[in-house]
C-alpha cells in the first residue's frame, strides 16, 4: 500500500500532464496495475479522498470515498471478491452481487463513473476495468410541500435525489409507456438529468426539440432546475416563465398525462414541466380535486386578484395625479383629509410604500421561519402606522397597497407571483407620468409581449389566442369533468382523448329489492 502511494507522489509534472492528456483523448485502460493507478490518479489530480486498494494476487480497487456507500462496498464488493479467484473482468460481472456492474476499456469513462460513486476494479493483465456502482444514498427525507400547500390532495414533495423523484412519479403513473431518458449536463459539474414523457401521448416534435436543447447545452454547471429552465426556454430574456417549476409529484404526474414533457435535475427539489401557457400558472392541482363549481369560483377569484394586484396601485396614482373626475364625490372629502398632511406627490408616496412592503416580504423570506412570520406581521403594522402618523403616506394608500400585496399571494406558482410583483412598478411609474394613458400603454406592451411568447413552440396565450374552443372548458373556469375529456391542444398530443365520459343512468344501476 505504501509503495503505491509513494509511486503516485513521485510523478513528474510532464508525466502528470501526459496522463491527463491521455485521459482526455480517450486512452484505453492500461493492462499493468501501476500504469492504471497512475492514469486514474493523474486524471483526478491526486485528490486526497482517492483511495487505492490492492488485493492479492491480481486485483486493484480505486474509488472516491466521499461519493460512494462504504457499507455497500464492504458488504457486497469486498465480500464477493474473496469468494473465489478472479481470472478476468468477465468473472467479476458474474460474481458481484450489486445491481449495476459495467465493463469499459476507456479511462475517461471509468473516471467519470468513479466521480458518480463507482468502484474501479482492475484485473492485472487486462485492458478493461469493471465499474461497480455503489453511490452514496444520503439525502433529505420526503416531507410535505412547503411552498405549494393544498388541503385536498397528496401531501408529499420532491427532494434533491433524482432517483427518488423519478420513483415518486412512477408511483403515480404505473405505466410501461412512461419513458425516461438520461443526460449529463455541465462540463464541470456533470449533472445528471432525466427527461420523462409518456410514449403514445407526448408529441415527437416537442420531444425532439427539448432533447436537442438539452444536448446542445455548453455550460460549466447546472446546479438547479431553475437554471436549466432559463437555458432551454424559448425566450430567456422574457420576465415571464415559460416552464413550470413545481415541488408536487401529483402535479407533475397530471402534466405528463396531458402530454407534456418533464425534466428532473439531480440535486434540485423542483421539477420542470413544459410546454406551459400563461393561464396555467394560475391553476392549481387542487382545482381538479374540488367540485367544478367551487374550482371555477376559486379560479375566477385568483384571476381577479391578479388584476387587482397589478392595476390597483397604478389606478390610485393616476386618479390622484391627473384624473380627479373619476373619484366618486363621496370619497373626495376623506381622501383629501387623508392626504392633507402628506408632503409627497402620489407617485413618490406609492413607490415608497410598495418598496417597504417588498422589503418586509423579502426579510420575512430570508429570516428563520419562526422569526420571519413575526417580523412580517409586526413590522408591517408598526411601519404602516408610523408612516401614517409621520405624514409620509395616507391611510387609503396603506389599504390599497396591502390589498395589492395580499392579492399577489393567491398565485399558485411562485415564479409567476414574482412576475406580478415586479411588473407593478413600471405601471406605477407610467401612471405617475401619463395617467390612465400610461397604464393603457403598459397594459398593451404586456399584452403584445405575451402574444409574442411561446413555450416549446406552443402559443403562450393559448387557448384564447389562437382561439381553441375545446380548451376553454378548463381555462378561466373548470367545467364538469364530462366536458374536459380532451387533452389540451397546445401539447399536440398523439392521443387527444383522455377518457370517454358516459352519463350515469341511475335506473341502470338501481338494484331491484324483492
Amino acid at each position: 500500500m505504501s509503495v503505491l502511494f509513494k509511486r503516485k507522489s513521485t510523478l513528474t509534472s510532464n508525466e502528470k500532464q501526459k496522463t491527463i492528456d491521455n485521459v482526455n483523448t480517450g486512452e484505453v485502460v492500461p493492462s499493468v496495475a501501476s500504469d492504471f493507478i497512475r492514469a486514474v490518479s493523474g486524471a483526478v489530480h491526486h485528490t486526497s479522498d482517492l483511495v487505492v486498494k490492492s488485493l492479492p494476487p491480481n486485483l486493484t480497487l480505486i474509488y472516491i470515498e466521499n461519493v460512494m456507500d462504504i457499507a455497500s462496498f464492504n458488504n457486497h464488493i469486498l465480500q464477493d471478491l474473496f469468494k473465489q479467484p478472479i481470472e478476468s473482468p468477465q468473472d467479476l460481472s458474474t460474481i458481484l452481487s450489486i445491481s449495476q456492474v459495467e465493463i469499459t476499456p476507456k479511462i475517461e469513462d471509468a473516471v467519470q463513473a468513479m466521480m458518480a460513486g463507482a468502484v474501479l476494479i482492475h484485473v492485472e493483465g487486462y485492458a478493461d476495468v469493471v465499474l461497480g456502482m455503489v453511490p452514496t444514498t444520503e439525502g433529505r427525507q420526503l416531507s410535505a410541500p412547503e411552498n405549494e400547500s393544498q388541503v385536498l390532495g397528496a401531501q408529499i414533495a420532491f427532494n434533491e435525489s433524482l432517483s427518488t423523484n423519478v420513483s415518486l412519479i412512477r408511483r403515480y403513473i404505473k405505466n410501461p409507456n412512461l419513458c425516461s431518458e438520461n443526460f449529463t449536463v455541465g462540463k464541470e459539474s456533470n449533472t445528471s438529468i432525466a427527461l420523462l414523457y409518456i410514449h403514445g401521448i407526448a408529441s415527437d416534435e416537442m420531444l425532439n426539440t427539448l432533447r436537442q436543447r438539452i444536448i446542445d447545452l455548453e455550460i460549466d454547471s447546472v446546479l438547479d432546475s431553475s437554471i436549466l429552465a432559463q437555458l432551454i426556454s424559448d425566450n430567456s430574456l422574457s420576465i415571464f416563465p415559460q416552464m413550470l417549476l413545481t415541488e408536487r409529484p401529483d402535479k407533475i404526474s397530471a402534466e405528463l398525462l396531458l402530454g407534456k414533457l418533464v425534466v428532473v435535475v439531480d440535486g434540485s427539489s423542483l421539477v420542470l414541466a413544459c410546454p406551459y401557457s400563461f393561464l396555467e400558472y394560475f391553476q392549481s392541482q387542487e382545482d381538479q380535486n374540488q367540485r367544478w363549481e367551487i374550482a371555477s369560483f376559486i379560479r375566477l377569484l385568483r384571476f381577479g386578484a391578479v388584476v387587482l394586484s397589478v392595476f390597483l396601485t397604478p389606478i390610485y396614482v393616476a386618479a390622484l395625479t391627473f384624473h380627479y373626475e373619476v373619484i366618486p364625490q363621496s370619497l373626495l372629502v376623506p381622501l383629501s383629509e387623508s392626504r392633507a398632511l402628506v408632503p409627497f406627490p402620489p407617485l413618490f408616496e406609492a413607490l415608497l410604500i410598495e418598496l417597504i412592503i417588498e422589503l418586509l416580504r423579502e426579510a420575512g423570506v430570508r429570516l428563520p421561519v419562526k422569526v420571519g412570520q413575526t417580523i412580517g406581521i409586526v413590522g408591517g403594522i408598526v411601519i404602516g402606522t408610523a408612516a401614517v402618523d409621520a405624514g409620509f403616506t395616507s391611510n387609503i394608500l396603506i389599504i390599497i397597497v396591502a390589498l395589492a400585496a395580499l392579492a399577489s399571494f393567491t398565485t399558485p406558482s411562485y415564479t409567476m407571483g414574482n412576475v406580478i410583483r415586479v411588473i407593478r412598478f413600471p405601471l406605477i411609474l407610467l401612471a405617475g407620468v401619463w395617467g390612465f394613458y400610461g397604464i393603457m400603454l403598459g397594459f398593451c406592451f404586456i399584452l403584445i409581449h405575451l402574444l409574442r411568447q411561446s413555450s416549446l413552440g406552443s402559443p403562450y396565450t393559448a387557448p384564447f389566442y389562437p382561439p381553441r374552443l375545446f380548451d376553454w372548458s378548463d381555462s378561466l373556469v373548470r367545467l364538469p369533468l364530462p366536458f374536459t375529456d380532451r387533452r389540451p391542444t397546445n401539447t399536440r398530443p398523439k392521443d387527444k382523448v383522455k377518457y370517454k365520459p358516459e352519463p350515469i343512468n341511475p335506473e341502470k344501476h338501481e338494484q331491484k329489492v324483492e
